[in-house]
């Protein structure tokens, strides 16, 4: 539904990104004609349009020309998405959402009746974005606004802020969760057994 990733800009063997995105590439099977600087096709209506590429493995030894070209998620603009949707939701008016490598927090305040049902479409709504790994946790505690604002500035390598991010989960969840996601999975996106410190197999019943 949304587009939110960011290509690397990486360079390998002198071959510039816009050589190795070419439609010159002998690796790149499908490329619009129309555009010989780009892979993609600019043209294209993002919101409507399919996206297809297709590329063949390289018959040089150890060309890494694609890995180093991939599409990568950008957690900010992953971030604004979801915060703009779920504030979209009826009777939520103040979103707040934080992004980590594997989690996804959001906090909103809230004068539903619900809660439970509430809860569901808020985290229903960054499922549908996030990729499918990611487990997506929720609160209707204002505190938590506050709580998660200041992991504003940490990134992946500060495993020092990680230990404080599980322990505001458990307290986000306090607050209702919504519906498991499916039989083999809780409401927050984990399956049962899942390794995480931060859930118990109670959560599963």
């Amino acid at each position: 539904m949304l587009t939110m990733v960011a290509l690397s800009g990486c360079q390998a063997g002198g071959e510039t990104d816009n050589e190795a995105l070419s439609p010159n590439n002998p690796n790149a099977i499908n490329v619009a004609d129309h555009d010989h600087n780009d892979l993609y096709n600019k043209e294209k209506d993002n919101d409507t349009d399919y996206g297809y590429v297709r590329y063949q493995k390289s018959p040089v030894a150890n060309d890494t020309e694609k890995a180093q070209n991939i599409a990568t998620l950008d957690r900010e603009e992953a971030a604004d998405s979801i915060s703009k949707l779920s504030s979209a939701i009826p009777n939520v008016n103040d979103v707040a959402t934080l992004v980590t490598d594997e989690d996804v927090l959001i906090a909103y305040k809230t004068d539903t009746k619900d809660r439970n049902a509430t809860a569901d479409q808020v985290k229903r709504t960054a499922m549908s974005i996030m990729p499918r790994y990611y487990h997506v946790y929720v609160s209707d505690n204002p505190q938590h606004i506050q709580d998660i604002e200041r992991f504003s500035e940490a990134n992946t390598k500060a495993e020092s802020v990680e230990e404080s991010i599980h322990l505001t989960i458990k307290e986000m969840l306090k607050s209702p969760q919504g519906r498991k996601m499916n039989d083999g999975e809780n409401a927050n996106g984990e399956e049962k057994n899942e390794l995480n410190e931060h859930v118990t197999d109670e959560k599963m019943k």
